[in-house]
């Protein structure tokens, strides 16, 4: 199995990043704004990013300022059963998050695509919680003809 994996810091408190991964409104202001669903552990949240599509992630665990992690159930073949799952730790003033996208068969082209958009991702994580705005879907930076 291949996985990416990105580590990323914010000078803001642990409490904060666990919010931006947990509620609605948080997910929406550095993921995507089409974000709906049940945050709770056992929900299903619904990310969505216009052409061509998005995915549906099971909330399969949830540790306040430490973990957060979700099954991907419903969008591209390559996404279906893989987890993504966000460590959270402190060191000093930052709040560190070591992020793994994980159980993907095979390292395919659209995966260095995904890996790409992750990083952008995590950075408007990072920018949302410093600055208290990010670059969410679709304000996001275009990386090719893929979103």
């Amino acid at each position: 199995m291949a996985e990416i994996l990105h580590r990323v810091g914010a000078t803001a408190a642990a409490e904060k990043v666990y919010d931006a991964l947990t509620t609605r409104d948080g997910l929406a202001a550095w993921w995507t704004t089409d974000t709906t669903g049940d945050v709770a552990v056992g929900g299903t949240i619904r990310f969505r990013f216009g052409e061509p599509g998005g995915f549906d992630m099971k909330v399969l665990d949830q540790r306040p300022n430490e973990r957060v992690e979700w099954e991907v159930t419903d969008g591209p073949a390559e996404w279906i059963g893989t987890r993504v799952v966000f460590d959270l730790k402190r060191a000093g003033d930052w709040t560190i998050v070591l992020f793994r996208h994980e159980g993907w068969a095979e390292p395919v082209e659209f995966m260095y695509h995904c890996s790409t958009k992750w990083a952008t991702f995590l950075v408007s994580l990072k920018q949302l919680v410093e600055t208290g705005a990010g670059a969410p879907h679709p304000h996001d930076v275009r990386i090719s003809d893929w979103h």
